[in-house]
């Protein structure tokens, strides 16, 4: 049983759990809440980013190197395609994603609007929310515009590259904002289908819950709902310095 640490709000635990419901591996989360972590935490993740994957004697604390593991050590549903330069640009869709996405999306938006107050309880960077807003998500979405298709997936099935981009779209959504499917279309209708694909669909149950839910009754919240748990308590440690990647 391979086991994830990390919230089901974070797009790159996301990431990670969807293309592991896409190979059909059997896994287990402790859900840790971001920001929050022990000393055995640190001691997986030195860099106090999440994911962290443990199976076996082997653990990995960055969802890239995760999801190439996950695609060489298990068999199955491929996560990038066969060829060699259409596997390039599968990597590089996930590299744009998890910079300048991840850049825009969380750390311009996301943590802004939303986890600033809750965790710090002062507001976030009104300026950087606006910023973001007007100018550089803009400037993000003109590109994707240029570069997906209208229907179907990037390299043929659903994919890491697919995966990537739309994560990052579900946490933009929880801090209000929508693709305008006027000026962006390809992206719009990309994101919508992507993100109804099973592997995201059947994540977004255990989302709400962690949302919804006081940061020390999520846990059991979580198990209400049917989240496949490990019985660890990583998440409710005492607040340590150092941000932990979302």
């Amino acid at each position: 049983m391979i086991r994830i640490i990390g919230s089901f709000v974070s797009p790159y635990v996301r990431k990670v759990l969807a293309c592991m419901n896409l190979k059909g591996l059997a896994y287990e989360v402790d859900p840790i809440t971001p920001f929050y972590g022990n000393d055995e935490f640190e001691r997986l993740s030195p860099l106090r980013r999440i994911p962290v994957l443990i199976d076996g004697d082997f653990h990995a604390s960055d969802s890239s190197v995760i999801c190439a593991y996950l695609e060489e050590a298990y068999l199955g549903y491929p996560l990038l395609p066969k060829e060699p330069a259409q596997r390039a640009g599968a990597r590089w869709f996930e590299e744009f994603a998890d910079t300048r996405l991840g850049d825009l999306f969380i750390w311009g938006l996301f943590y802004q609007k939303i986890v600033h107050p809750i965790v710090w309880g002062v507001p976030g960077d009104q300026e950087r929310i606006d910023k973001s807003l007007n100018e550089d998500i803009p400037r993000a979405l003109d590109y994707l515009e240029r570069e997906l298709p209208l229907h179907g997936f990037l390299f043929g099935d659903i994919g890491l590259a697919d995966i990537s981009i739309a994560s990052f779209f579900r946490n933009g959504a929880y801090a209000g904002f929508e693709t305008d499917a006027a000026r962006w279309p390809h992206t719009a209708a990309f994101i919508e289908r992507t993100l109804a694909h099973p592997c995201f669909a059947d994540l977004l149950r255990f989302e709400d819950v962690q949302r919804s839910a006081q940061i020390r009754g999520r846990r059991q919240a979580l198990l209400d709902a049917g989240a496949p748990l490990t019985s660890q308590t990583m998440g409710v440690a005492e607040p340590r310095r150092g941000l932990m990647r979302l």
